[in-house]
């Protein structure tokens, strides 16, 4: 159960790393909307497969956009050689290694799961 800063129960998760402008953008975004939310720092509390696997079935997504392709773990990894060729079941395995490999924010609301930032899919979404 997510719980808001006043001990409301959330319905939201904002899964994001504090550093990234995107995710700073996403943050104001929900405040300005005055949509609670739990904040889950994605670098400290990595996600694991079985939330991964949720999310991903979830987010109606190929599993390619799952992955922080921007990053410098996703370089190191040479992610864009190996993902073609690796099943779902294995790139979940990866991303689960390391939460910086994740595309971010992540918002977990409602059964929906919306990946990276697009003000336009979130209003849909929340508004």
């Amino acid at each position: 159960m997510n719980m808001d800063s006043e001990g409301q129960q959330s319905p939201t998760t904002f899964v994001c790393y504090p550093k990234c402008s995107t995710c700073a953008k996403a943050r104001a975004w929900l405040h300005e909307h005055h949509i609670a939310f739990d904040e889950r720092d994605i670098k400290t509390d990595n996600p694991t497969q079985a939330e991964l696997t949720l999310w991903h079935n979830l987010s109606g997504l190929p599993i390619r956009r799952m992955f922080n392709t921007s990053g410098q773990s996703y370089r190191r990894l040479d992610m864009k050689n190996r993902l073609p060729s690796m099943s779902v079941e294995d790139a979940v395995e990866v991303l689960s290694t390391d939460g910086m490999l994740v595309k971010r924010p992540i918002l977990l609301h409602d059964h929906q799961v919306l990946v990276g930032f697009n003000e336009e899919t979130w209003s849909q979404a929340l508004l």
